[in-house]
């Protein structure tokens, strides 16, 4: 498939969505479990790519790990290979190589893992050539870069011979994420102090406990369906998501607050939440801190609604599947908006310029949530995108599900 294109509803939008499930959670418990000796049970394990990537990596005897395009596999397999005294070479797809992953290497580096790289320091391809425990137990590290490889650290700290001791230098980005590695742990018998005063995490030596764990629905992937109610034109419009919990570990349940004042409502059920309609608030303010997978679909829903968004919080958006803070930039143009840095690498406003009339066609970077984002601006207007087939990484079914609600044609 070149690309899709999707055309709005004839009237309102009603539809029952049985979301995917959570491919944060599944790859922190596909890692656990594998720390168990894959002795516990895992139900509703993600469909995504990166979490079947994840399974077949750690099931393979291949000395060659290709996590694709997955940054997640490629920063919690570098620990776990590193750890477990394996000898692999782990590598990706190009745009994967230029992803940096020294802050992790230099950490394991010190805890006693041998490891070198194979082409530019600091960079994926890497080779693990096993393990030997110095004694260190303790390890300061940024936590404004990527809390994968402080989740990395902390999923692989209680099979250390005494345990680890995390300090968190500079500001703690993504900490939701943190706390649900935390909270999954001590689900397979591994407690923690977290001190967020402090910045540190303390993990003493405790063997995981092989366990039962059922993984949540994905909030992420319920982003754009939020999209689409506060984009819907018929205040009639509502949407239920099966699968979701009112108190959930993933951060990006904060959806649930950042539509609210664009005009979605959400009731939990028991069976997941209900979307409806309510008056949207004429601008926004948001800190993407702890939720930055979800800034690019609240950009796009505010360029369409024109209302003013103010964004801070999105500085690591620049090094995940594409450079999001540049693509958004291009690809809101062709909405009739702009994505204006305000203050260096700190403030974003998304601003309206002019009324576009043409049939946008969106380019989608190799990027999953591109694609996602950009989809529910159909809700009002007939869109294309461009590779459809990217949200393989972490929602398969997407499109089936999007079909539920607008008109779908797949071109080449």
């Amino acid at each position: 498939m070149n690309a899709v294109r999707l055309t709005p509803p004839a009237g309102p939008i009603r539809a029952t969505i049985p979301l995917a499930s959570s491919k944060s959670e599944s790859n922190r418990a596909l890692i656990i479990n594998a720390l168990t000796g894959f002795r516990g049970t895992l139900h509703n394990v993600s469909a995504a790519r990166d979490s079947q990537t994840m399974i077949r990596l750690l099931k393979s005897e291949d000395p060659v790990a290709d996590v694709l395009d997955a940054g997640t596999t490629m920063r919690f397999l570098t620990a776990y290979f590193a750890v477990t005294g394996q000898h692999k070479t782990l590598t990706g797809t190009p745009r994967m190589c230029e992803r940096p992953i020294g802050i992790l290497v230099d950490a394991l580096r010190t805890l006693g893992a041998d490891i070198q790289y194979l082409k530019n320091e600091g960079f994926p391809p890497l080779k693990t050539n096993g393990f030997t425990a110095d004694g260190t137990n303790r390890l300061a590290i940024r936590g404004d870069v990527s809390s994968q490889y402080i989740s990395a650290l902390l999923m692989i700290a209680p099979t250390l011979p005494d345990g680890l001791t995390l300090e968190l230098t500079g500001e703690v980005g993504s900490r939701p994420y943190i706390e649900m590695t935390l909270r999954q742990m001590e689900h397979f018998g591994v407690t923690s102090v977290a001190d967020w005063t402090a910045k540190t995490i303390t993990v003493p030596p405790t063997p995981y406990t092989a366990t039962d764990y059922a993984v949540e629905s994905d909030w992420s992937g319920a982003s754009y369906w939020f999209s689409m109610v506060a984009l819907a034109e018929d205040e009639s419009s509502e949407i239920e998501l099966l699968g979701l919990k009112e108190n959930s570990l993933q951060g990006d349940s904060a959806i649930v607050q950042i539509m609210r004042p664009l005009g979605v409502e959400s009731t939990f059920t028991d069976q997941g939440v209900k979307l409806t309609k309510i008056p949207a608030q004429t601008s926004l303010a948001w800190d993407f801190t702890d939720c930055p997978d979800l800034a690019q679909t609240v950009a796009v829903c505010c360029a369409v609604k024109n209302i003013p968004l103010t964004l801070t919080g999105i500085e690591s958006l620049k090094i995940k599947e594409t450079d999001r803070v540049l693509a958004l930039q291009t690809e809101l143009k062709k909405v009739g908006a702009e994505l204006v840095e305000v203050e260096k690498n700190t403030r974003y406003e998304v601003r309206q310029l002019a009324e576009i009339t043409e049939i946008p066609t969106f380019a989608t970077y190799d990027d999953h949530r591109m694609a996602m984002a950009f989809a529910p601006i159909a809700m009002r207007r007939e869109v294309v995108i461009e590779e459809p087939g990217v949200v393989a990484k972490s929602y398969p079914s997407f499109w089936d599900d999007m079909a539920k609600v607008t008109g779908i044609q797949f071109v080449g």
